[in-house]
């Protein structure tokens, strides 16, 4: 019973991560931890370094999807992810030095908002419109943004890729897959990073649990970012949306019930 359970609670989990990964590049952590820690009744930091682990495949998977269809901006991503990972560094020292366990549902109100942004204005910007961008001014708005992501995201600990989809989508005009494309990219780094860490710290999880995540997450990101590479802007934008309303409510109710 306790196994059939644990497949159950890995495959919605996954599911619903690798959805979230593959249309909007959005982290694992935010689906993946709640539901571990409320359903199978695992330690919060493990859960964090189960989800972080199961981010790395499945936003690579997602990243070569995008990059096939030229929708990666790898120069610029690059320059981003060297400052979202220093200043991760630097959030996480500043939040060590603060009572800030309170803003962690700062990114899953995030989600919800942002869904119904996609719903209500839709993103849409054009290949053209970004090509109107010097890639000087490009380069500079990556290092100030990912500073302001990897603070962000170090400081409440959680977010980054949600983060990095509004800034590229609203601030840099980044058109829609090319900002899925760019931020699942980085996440596979800062994600690696992160379980890396977890997992030195915390030690080795239950392996049936981070095996059946990894998969299960790899699965749907790998089919998201396949239908969102073909799909028209329009409907990209709803379908992103829905799944992110969607995604915010429940990933709430679960804290709640926690």
């Amino acid at each position: 019973m306790e196994t059939i359970m644990t497949i159950l609670v890995t495959f919605f989990a996954g599911m619903g991560a690798g959805l979230g990964t593959g249309f909007a590049g959005m982290s694992a952590a935010a689906v993946i931890s709640p539901m571990l820690i409320t359903f199978l009744g695992i330690d919060p930091y493990m859960a964090v370094g189960i989800a972080l682990s199961s981010d790395v495949l499945a936003s690579a998977v997602s990243a070569y999807t995008y990059h096939k269809n030229k929708n990666l901006d790898i120069k610029n991503g690059l320059i981003m992810m060297a400052s979202v990972l220093v200043f991760t560094v630097v959030g996480s020292y500043v939040a060590s030095t603060l009572p800030s366990a309170t803003m962690g549902g700062f990114s899953v109100f995030m989600t919800f908002l942002l869904g119904i942004k996609f719903i209500v204005r839709p993103v849409m910007n054009t290949k053209e419109s970004m090509a109107e961008t010097s890639a000087k001014k490009r380069a500079i708005q990556s290092i100030i943004c990912g500073i302001i992501i990897g603070f962000i995201c170090g400081f409440v600990g959680a977010g980054g890729g949600m983060m990095m989809f509004l800034i590229l989508t609203s601030v840099m005009g980044y058109e829609l897959k090319t900002a899925v494309g760019t931020s699942v990219f980085i996440m596979t780094f800062t994600a690696l990073t992160g379980a890396v860490s977890h997992f030195t710290i915390g030690g080795t999880p239950d392996i049936l649990t981070w095996v059946l995540c990894i998969v299960f997450t790899l699965i749907w990101a790998r089919i998201a970012a396949v239908f969102a590479n073909k799909a028209k802007p329009k409907t990209l934008n709803r379908a992103t949306g829905i799944i992110l309303v969607v995604l915010g409510v429940v990933i709430m109710g679960f804290r709640f019930l926690h």
